[in-house]
């Protein structure tokens, strides 16, 4: 896919001055407009070592249109805090109060972070997250059930934590009850996802959900759903061969920029060095792939000569807002 034309096709800041009460994240700008309702836009800002590292054209277009797939999927199981989509960048969402732990469900030994599976089994831990893992399983292998596999949620640069069920409501962090109608919501959720990725000829193999609650103290999901950001996909076809080797199974592999970034300097510390524009526009390329072979659906790319700006297409969509 050659998205040459669409290279200044980006969103790196979406600062509307007229929309009230401003937050400017690593990836979204949200704005809260003091009826229970908020604006989200999502920007093409390209986030990792705790920094924005460059944009990516259509990002926020495919992260937006596919958690909306998703979430107009699983409405049934787990009702959300989507009212409007204004423009294919932009969510209008009812306000929750973001619940503090991280909902991850985890269906395979996979991960690299601190607190993933693998890299606690590796150390030699079988018991985890309130889990006891059987003896002899390989990296990457599939578990006997999908688990949760829930931590804190780090504020002011601190870490995320492995928690139990019984840590989360022995804290107060969760009521028993909120803990169960959050775990059955994300394994039927997830369940839900399984099911249509195989569908797709992909294997979803863990995932992470952000649940709230509304004015009204019910329990809803938020941010997004089953995106290539908050999930982690394999394609099926080729899974059995490479886990047979022991190779790393074929994913959709985004993260050609923050591999390019860390072999070349320090990117906690250093400056960023220029990020060839082909690699930008292959991760775009990346993106897109997975938003159609996650949605079944085209991507559809707007005119070449469409010379409308992306952040002044969303303000002429949330006119009514201004």
């Amino acid at each position: 896919m050659d998205l040459t034309p669409y290279a200044r096709h980006i969103l790196a800041d979406a600062t509307i001055p007229e929309l009230p009460s401003h937050y400017r994240g690593k990836v979204r700008d949200t704005y809260d407009l003091g009826d229970g309702r908020l604006i989200l836009i999502a920007s093409d800002r390209l986030s990792a070592f705790d920094r924005i590292l460059t944009a990516i054209p259509f990002k926020g277009q495919v992260l937006t249109q596919t958690a909306r797939f998703w979430f107009e999927e699983t409405a049934d199981i787990c009702p959300n805090h989507v009212l409007a989509y204004p423009d294919p960048n932009v969510v209008i969402g009812k306000r929750v109060n973001i619940l503090p732990v991280e909902i991850v469900v985890r269906a395979y030994l996979a991960g690299s972070t601190g607190t993933s599976i693998l890299t606690l089994y590796k150390k030699g831990e079988r018991e985890m997250y309130g889990h006891r893992l059987p003896d002899g399983l390989r990296a990457n292998e599939k578990l006997p059930e999908a688990i949760i596999t829930p931590t804190s949620k780090a504020f002011d640069g601190g870490h995320d934590e492995p928690l139990t069920p019984a840590e989360i409501v022995a804290q107060g962090l969760l009521t028993q009850a909120q803990w169960d109608q959050v775990s059955s919501y994300a394994l039927a959720l997830f369940a839900r996802g399984q099911k249509m990725a195989a569908e797709r000829g992909l294997i979803l193999v863990d995932t992470k959900y952000e649940f709230g609650t509304d004015a009204q103290g019910n329990i809803i999901l938020a941010d997004e759903i089953h995106t290539p950001d908050s999930s982690r996909y394999w394609i099926a076809k080729s899974y059995p061969e490479r886990f047979a080797v022991g190779e790393r199974p074929d994913s959709f592999d985004k993260d050609f920029v923050r591999s390019w970034v860390a072999e070349r300097c320090d990117p906690y510390t250093d400056d960023i060095p220029d990020i060839p524009q082909s690699m930008i526009l292959e991760t775009a390329s990346v993106y897109i792939q997975a938003f159609e072979a996650i949605t079944g659906k085209t991507f559809t790319l707007p005119p070449v000569d469409d010379e409308e700006p992306v952040l002044a297409r969303i303000r002429r969509n949330l006119a009514d807002f201004i």
